[in-house]
């Protein structure tokens, strides 16, 4: 069982890496583990890095690899748009020579050769929609229809002017750094896609995350119904209770039939370990921007609301330690009171609980209102531009 354990082993530990490295921020793995593991990946490695070379190749190698990060990460480039052509071209190659063999099978039909391939084909379309879409790029000409589509919030949101394309700033939009334009209704900028998510291909994004989801199940179930189709056709069970005498239980029988399917179809099952993986993670993706969909938020907004939210529980917590420290010193004025006992003291409710920040998203009104406004983009309603001739 030493092959078993360890691709069991491999299977965990790229699960722990993948998902701290793309989901370590999420809030629900504040102050854990893997938030700390995602740091470490994303800043304290490369950062110990940075030092090894300056110290061991001295500052012109660092400075070369400075140059690559900026070329990687702060400007347009398509590195991870080849990665990712590359990844579901090289899958797909690995899948067809490995398992196309075996269908039609027991369980599978010879229709899933050319079903593969057209979901192959779907899901790269989607990407190159998402990538060469316009996000919602704020121009001079159109940046009114914008400023009466979405309005200020007066919180998180307020007028000012964009310093960089020296138009005015809508609500929601964001001056992405890396593509150097203003994007309405800003999600966040992709480097997979190489582009910006906003208003107008946010509905491309979610499709192509809920295809690729669908995309990676659909591959591990084809799989696994073909390994299940060669124990049937092979009869591997009958062999194994007739001829080695094991009891035809699941707790018996289950060692030795995943034994002889690492034996005989490790790529396989290497395969569909894979496109488990990737697909858990893709749902898990899809469903967080489902959430902020329904609730008409980005992942912009999601950042600026932790830090509103942060800031007025302070000023709260703040302004309820000083009532309670002047309530203190008035008490200590007056007259002596009778004396609390010690037991009341310690269960009475400490005035900082009863701070109490409350969200108050304008722009959530109602998840059919907000899924409508995700699959029929604002500016691309006939309604878009007559807005500026309403507001005037």
């Amino acid at each position: 069982m030493g092959v078993e354990l360890l691709l069991i082993c491999h299977g965990f530990l790229t699960l722990f890496v993948i998902v701290s490295f793309l989901c370590g921020r999420w809030p629900i793995f504040e102050n854990t583990f893997i938030q700390r593991f995602h740091f470490f990946l994303t800043f304290g490695a490369y950062d110990y890095f940075l030092r090894f070379v300056g110290s061991v190749l001295g500052s012109k190698s660092k400075d070369v690899v400075l140059s690559i990060e900026y070329y990687c990460c702060d400007r347009p480039n398509p590195l991870l748009q080849i990665i990712y052509l590359v990844i579901i071209s090289f899958t797909y190659y690995f899948v067809a020579k490995s398992s196309f063999p075996y269908i039609p099978g027991y369980y599978l039909s010879e229709i899933h050769w050319y079903l593969s391939l057209e979901a192959v084909a779907i899901g790269i379309l989607l990407f190159l929609l998402t990538s060469f879409s316009d996000p919602g790029t704020i121009t001079a000409d159109n940046v009114t229809h914008y400023l009466s589509a979405y309005p200020y919030d007066n919180i998180i949101f307020s007028e000012k002017e964009c310093s960089t394309c020296k138009i005015p700033k809508p609500a929601r939009s964001k001056h992405c750094s890396i593509c150097k334009r203003c994007v309405a209704r800003f999600d966040h900028h992709c480097g997979w896609m190489n582009n910006c998510i906003g208003e107008r291909n946010t509905r491309y994004f979610m499709a192509f995350l809920l295809w690729h989801f669908l995309l990676c199940l659909y591959g591990t179930v084809a799989i696994a119904l073909i390994l299940a189709g060669r124990l049937k056709e092979l009869k591997v069970v009958y062999i194994l209770t007739v001829y080695y005498g094991i009891e035809k239980t699941l707790w018996d029988l289950a060692p030795h039939v995943v034994q002889w399917l690492l034996g005989s179809y490790n790529t396989q099952i290497l395969l569909m370990v894979f496109l488990a993986i990737i697909s858990m993670l893709l749902f898990g993706f899809f469903g967080y921007h489902a959430k902020l969909c329904l609730s008409n938020t980005t992942t912009n907004e999601t950042f600026k609301w932790q830090d509103y939210m942060e800031l007025q529980r302070k000023v709260k917590e703040a302004k309820a330690s000083a009532a309670a420290l002047r309530q203190s010193i008035s008490g200590l004025s007056n007259e002596r009171k009778p004396s609390v006992s010690k037991w009341r003291s310690f269960f009475r409710r400490s005035p900082l609980e009863d701070v109490v920040v409350v969200k108050n998203n304008v722009y959530d009104k109602g998840f059919i209102h907000n899924i409508h406004e995700v699959v029929s983009p604002l500016s691309t309603r006939t309604s878009f531009t007559q807005s500026k001739f309403k507001s005037s």
